[in-house]
């Protein structure tokens, strides 16, 4: 199917645009770029361009929510084939300011919010 249009960004509304642009660089790499006060670009490495919007009022979602409301969005992020590789990711970003949401032993995946309380995952990809 011939695509309308390309995508090219993923828009995160926030408090502090330049904070946590700065906290998606340590987490994916990449160089935060200031375009605005109130608009910050990261260009992930082999990924998503990701732009950080001052929100007025910003209130972070509440997940999980007991009425399973959207989340309204989630970053997934490979951390690697081993849980030894999952541990030292979640070692890092818990020192960057994430906090852990959910984590259970059967499931390949660990929910965090990051430092603004959007939801993100690191998760245990087998790689051939």
């Amino acid at each position: 199917m011939a695509a309308v249009a390309r995508l090219r960004n993923v828009v995160i509304d926030c408090p502090d645009p330049r904070a946590l642009a700065e906290f998606y660089a340590r987490v994916g790499g990449g160089t935060p770029e200031v375009q605005a006060d109130d608009w910050v670009v990261l260009q992930i490495p082999d990924g998503p361009r990701l732009a950080f919007q001052t929100a007025p009022g910003y209130t972070p979602p509440d997940w999980p929510r007991a009425d399973h409301d959207s989340q309204q969005f989630h970053l997934d992020f490979d951390a690697g084939s081993t849980w030894e590789e999952v541990d030292a990711a979640e070692k890092k970003v818990l020192e960057l300011g994430a906090r852990l949401l959910h984590a259970a032993d059967k499931e390949d995946w660990r929910v965090y919010a990051d430092p603004a309380g959007h939801p993100f995952c690191l998760c245990r990809i087998e790689h051939p």
